[in-house]
Protein backbone atom coordinates (compact mmCIF):
# COMPACT_ATOMS: atom_id res chain seq x y z
CA UNK A 1 0.00 0.00 0.00
CA UNK A 2 0.90 3.62 -0.68
CA UNK A 3 -0.24 6.60 1.79
CA UNK A 4 0.02 9.60 1.05
CA UNK A 5 -0.49 12.66 3.90
CA UNK A 6 -3.19 14.83 2.15
CA UNK A 7 -3.83 16.74 5.94
CA UNK A 8 -3.29 15.66 9.74
CA UNK A 9 -3.26 19.41 11.30
CA UNK A 10 -4.90 18.50 14.51
CA UNK A 11 -8.85 20.21 15.28
CA UNK A 12 -8.82 22.70 12.47
CA UNK A 13 -6.63 23.42 9.17
CA UNK A 14 -3.22 24.87 10.34
CA UNK A 15 -0.72 26.46 8.55
CA UNK A 16 1.43 23.71 7.00
CA UNK A 17 -1.37 21.01 6.42
CA UNK A 18 -4.99 20.95 5.96
CA UNK A 19 -7.19 18.85 8.85
CA UNK A 20 -6.95 15.16 8.55
CA UNK A 21 -7.01 13.11 5.54
CA UNK A 22 -4.93 9.91 4.10
CA UNK A 23 -5.04 8.76 0.78
CA UNK A 24 -4.44 4.94 0.26
CA UNK A 25 -3.72 3.51 -2.75
CA UNK A 26 -3.40 -0.81 -3.41
CA UNK A 27 -3.48 -2.48 -7.17
CA UNK A 28 -5.95 -5.66 -7.28
CA UNK A 29 -4.58 -8.49 -8.93
CA UNK A 30 -5.17 -6.93 -12.18
CA UNK A 31 -2.85 -4.38 -12.15
CA UNK A 32 -5.78 -1.95 -11.66
CA UNK A 33 -4.90 0.81 -8.67
CA UNK A 34 -7.73 1.51 -6.12
CA UNK A 35 -7.96 4.77 -4.01
CA UNK A 36 -9.45 5.15 -1.00
CA UNK A 37 -9.66 7.78 1.89
CA UNK A 38 -9.39 7.90 5.71
CA UNK A 39 -11.26 10.89 6.45
CA UNK A 40 -11.83 14.17 4.27
CA UNK A 41 -11.50 17.40 6.59
CA UNK A 42 -11.45 20.78 6.62
CA UNK A 43 -9.37 22.04 3.51
CA UNK A 44 -8.30 18.33 2.85
CA UNK A 45 -10.40 18.44 -0.79
CA UNK A 46 -8.07 21.29 -2.22
CA UNK A 47 -4.80 19.58 -1.51
CA UNK A 48 -6.37 16.21 -2.69
CA UNK A 49 -5.92 17.54 -6.15
CA UNK A 50 -2.13 18.29 -5.77
CA UNK A 51 -2.10 14.08 -5.55
CA UNK A 52 -4.70 12.29 -6.96
CA UNK A 53 -7.74 13.13 -9.33
CA UNK A 54 -10.61 13.71 -7.46
CA UNK A 55 -13.04 11.41 -9.35
CA UNK A 56 -10.84 8.78 -9.20
CA UNK A 57 -11.45 8.06 -5.63
CA UNK A 58 -13.22 4.57 -5.40
CA UNK A 59 -14.10 4.86 -1.36
CA UNK A 60 -13.95 7.26 1.50
CA UNK A 61 -14.11 5.40 5.04
CA UNK A 62 -14.73 8.32 7.71
CA UNK A 63 -13.76 7.84 11.54
CA UNK A 64 -15.84 10.14 13.29
CA UNK A 65 -17.94 13.52 12.70
CA UNK A 66 -16.25 15.90 13.70
CA UNK A 67 -15.51 19.06 11.24
CA UNK A 68 -11.75 18.02 11.22
CA UNK A 69 -12.07 14.78 10.09
CA UNK A 70 -15.90 14.61 7.86
CA UNK A 71 -16.38 18.91 6.62
CA UNK A 72 -14.94 18.53 3.30
CA UNK A 73 -17.30 15.62 2.69
CA UNK A 74 -19.40 18.97 1.87
CA UNK A 75 -17.34 20.08 -1.24
CA UNK A 76 -16.87 16.65 -2.72
CA UNK A 77 -20.89 16.90 -2.50
CA UNK A 78 -20.35 19.94 -4.58
CA UNK A 79 -17.48 18.48 -6.72
CA UNK A 80 -19.50 15.27 -7.90
CA UNK A 81 -22.74 16.91 -8.26
CA UNK A 82 -21.78 20.09 -10.56
CA UNK A 83 -18.33 19.00 -12.16
CA UNK A 84 -18.74 19.81 -15.86
CA UNK A 85 -18.32 16.81 -16.93
CA UNK A 86 -21.56 15.58 -15.84
CA UNK A 87 -22.59 14.04 -12.45
CA UNK A 88 -19.74 11.60 -11.02
CA UNK A 89 -21.45 8.20 -10.14
CA UNK A 90 -22.61 7.57 -6.15
CA UNK A 91 -19.63 6.72 -4.01
CA UNK A 92 -19.17 4.61 -1.18
CA UNK A 93 -18.91 6.53 2.02
CA UNK A 94 -18.59 4.25 5.17
CA UNK A 95 -19.20 6.03 8.67
CA UNK A 96 -20.39 6.47 11.78
CA UNK A 97 -24.29 5.67 12.11
CA UNK A 98 -26.01 9.40 11.43
CA UNK A 99 -23.49 10.49 8.42
CA UNK A 100 -25.96 10.98 5.98
CA UNK A 101 -28.04 12.95 8.34
CA UNK A 102 -25.24 14.77 9.44
CA UNK A 103 -23.70 15.82 6.19
CA UNK A 104 -26.98 16.96 4.85
CA UNK A 105 -27.69 19.61 7.78
CA UNK A 106 -24.41 20.43 7.64
CA UNK A 107 -24.84 21.47 3.70
CA UNK A 108 -28.27 22.56 5.03
CA UNK A 109 -30.12 20.35 2.41
CA UNK A 110 -33.01 18.61 3.36
CA UNK A 111 -32.35 15.27 4.35
CA UNK A 112 -34.13 13.41 1.50
CA UNK A 113 -32.44 13.29 -0.86
CA UNK A 114 -29.68 15.04 1.19
CA UNK A 115 -26.31 13.39 -0.09
CA UNK A 116 -27.80 10.64 -1.20
CA UNK A 117 -27.53 11.01 -4.74
CA UNK A 118 -24.13 11.69 -4.84
CA UNK A 119 -22.83 9.37 -1.64
CA UNK A 120 -23.85 5.65 -0.93
CA UNK A 121 -23.30 6.32 2.78
CA UNK A 122 -22.70 2.69 4.93
CA UNK A 123 -22.45 2.09 8.46
CA UNK A 124 -19.81 -0.55 9.86
CA UNK A 125 -20.96 -3.63 10.24
CA UNK A 126 -17.69 -6.07 10.56
CA UNK A 127 -14.84 -5.89 8.03
CA UNK A 128 -15.32 -3.95 4.85
CA UNK A 129 -13.82 -6.03 1.63
CA UNK A 130 -13.07 -3.20 -1.22
CA UNK A 131 -11.56 -3.63 -4.13
CA UNK A 132 -7.93 -5.32 -2.73
CA UNK A 133 -8.77 -3.74 0.52
CA UNK A 134 -9.84 -5.11 3.88
CA UNK A 135 -11.18 -2.24 6.25
CA UNK A 136 -11.82 -2.86 9.93
CA UNK A 137 -13.58 -0.12 11.79
CA UNK A 138 -12.90 -0.72 16.09
CA UNK A 139 -14.73 1.63 18.43
CA UNK A 140 -12.22 3.84 20.42
CA UNK A 141 -12.90 6.21 23.06
CA UNK A 142 -13.67 9.58 21.89
CA UNK A 143 -17.16 12.18 23.01
CA UNK A 144 -18.92 10.98 19.94
CA UNK A 145 -19.42 7.69 18.05
CA UNK A 146 -15.24 7.07 17.02
CA UNK A 147 -13.33 4.76 15.19
CA UNK A 148 -9.68 3.36 14.30
CA UNK A 149 -9.82 1.90 10.98
CA UNK A 150 -7.78 -1.25 9.77
CA UNK A 151 -6.25 -1.74 6.31
CA UNK A 152 -4.70 -4.63 5.39
CA UNK A 153 -3.75 -5.40 1.64
CA UNK A 154 -1.64 -8.08 0.20
CA UNK A 155 -0.49 -9.26 3.56
CA UNK A 156 0.22 -5.69 4.97
CA UNK A 157 -1.82 -3.55 7.58
CA UNK A 158 -1.90 0.21 8.23
CA UNK A 159 -3.77 1.02 11.13
CA UNK A 160 -5.23 4.66 12.02
CA UNK A 161 -6.22 5.87 15.34
CA UNK A 162 -8.88 8.43 13.99
CA UNK A 163 -9.39 10.30 17.35
CA UNK A 164 -9.10 8.76 21.24
CA UNK A 165 -7.80 8.62 24.33
CA UNK A 166 -5.70 5.31 25.08
CA UNK A 167 -7.70 2.21 25.17
CA UNK A 168 -7.94 -1.87 25.19
CA UNK A 169 -9.78 -1.67 21.75
CA UNK A 170 -7.02 0.68 20.05
CA UNK A 171 -4.50 -1.82 21.21
CA UNK A 172 -5.77 -4.75 19.60
CA UNK A 173 -7.27 -2.46 16.72
CA UNK A 174 -3.29 -1.68 15.99
CA UNK A 175 -1.89 -5.43 16.98
CA UNK A 176 1.20 -5.97 14.55
CA UNK A 177 0.54 -3.19 12.45
CA UNK A 178 3.02 -2.42 9.96
CA UNK A 179 2.27 1.23 10.19
CA UNK A 180 0.46 2.69 12.63
CA UNK A 181 -0.67 6.11 11.84
CA UNK A 182 -1.56 7.66 15.44
CA UNK A 183 -3.17 11.10 16.77
CA UNK A 184 -1.07 12.94 19.44
CA UNK A 185 -3.19 16.17 20.04
CA UNK A 186 -2.45 16.32 23.86
CA UNK A 187 1.51 17.03 25.61
CA UNK A 188 2.19 15.41 28.87
CA UNK A 189 3.00 18.67 30.86
CA UNK A 190 -0.52 19.94 30.36
CA UNK A 191 -3.43 18.68 32.70
CA UNK A 192 -6.13 16.77 29.77
CA UNK A 193 -9.66 16.02 29.93
CA UNK A 194 -10.12 11.76 29.92
CA UNK A 195 -11.81 10.12 26.66
CA UNK A 196 -10.58 12.52 23.73
CA UNK A 197 -6.99 12.22 22.75
CA UNK A 198 -3.64 10.73 23.03
CA UNK A 199 0.16 12.32 24.08
CA UNK A 200 3.17 11.53 21.98
CA UNK A 201 3.75 9.47 25.02
CA UNK A 202 0.57 7.61 25.02
CA UNK A 203 0.85 6.74 21.72
CA UNK A 204 4.05 5.48 21.59
CA UNK A 205 3.06 3.36 24.39
CA UNK A 206 -0.03 1.88 22.81
CA UNK A 207 2.59 1.14 19.71
CA UNK A 208 4.83 -0.80 22.09
CA UNK A 209 1.81 -2.82 23.60
CA UNK A 210 0.74 -4.05 19.97
CA UNK A 211 3.50 -4.10 18.74
CA UNK A 212 3.88 -2.45 15.58
CA UNK A 213 6.71 -1.76 13.20
CA UNK A 214 6.58 1.82 12.56
CA UNK A 215 5.26 4.75 14.30
CA UNK A 216 3.59 7.83 12.76
CA UNK A 217 2.36 10.71 14.96
CA UNK A 218 -0.27 12.88 13.79
CA UNK A 219 -2.93 15.27 14.82
CA UNK A 220 -0.74 17.82 16.41
CA UNK A 221 -2.65 21.39 16.76
CA UNK A 222 -1.36 24.32 14.88
CA UNK A 223 -1.23 26.08 18.91
CA UNK A 224 1.17 23.21 19.79
CA UNK A 225 5.48 22.42 18.72
CA UNK A 226 4.91 19.28 17.03
CA UNK A 227 8.53 18.40 17.64
CA UNK A 228 7.04 18.22 21.65
CA UNK A 229 5.37 14.54 20.45
CA UNK A 230 7.87 13.52 18.72
CA UNK A 231 10.23 13.98 21.99
CA UNK A 232 7.43 12.22 24.07
CA UNK A 233 7.34 9.20 21.98
CA UNK A 234 11.18 8.66 21.59
CA UNK A 235 11.56 8.32 25.36
CA UNK A 236 9.60 5.08 24.95
CA UNK A 237 9.81 4.36 21.31
CA UNK A 238 13.13 2.97 19.76
CA UNK A 239 11.50 2.24 16.73
CA UNK A 240 10.76 3.63 13.51
CA UNK A 241 9.29 6.83 14.44
CA UNK A 242 7.53 9.96 11.65
CA UNK A 243 5.94 13.01 12.11
CA UNK A 244 2.62 13.32 9.48
CA UNK A 245 3.55 15.89 7.13
CA UNK A 246 1.76 17.25 4.08
CA UNK A 247 2.73 15.70 1.37
CA UNK A 248 4.79 12.84 3.01
CA UNK A 249 4.70 9.30 1.65
CA UNK A 250 5.18 6.12 3.17
CA UNK A 251 4.71 2.01 1.42
CA UNK A 252 3.16 -0.12 3.71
Amino acid sequence: MKVTVIGCSGSYPGPEAPASCYLVEADDQDGRTWRILLDLGSGALGELHNHADPLAIDGIFVSHLHADHCLDLCGYYVLRKYHPTGPAPRIPCWGPSDTDRRMAKAYDLDEDPGMNEEFDFRTYDGPVSFGPFTVTATPVYHPVEAFALRVEADGRALVYSGDTDVCDSLVEAARGADLFLAEAAFRECDDNPPGIHMTGRQAAEVALKAGVEALVLTHVPAWHDSSHAMTEAAELWSGPLHLAAKGAVYEV
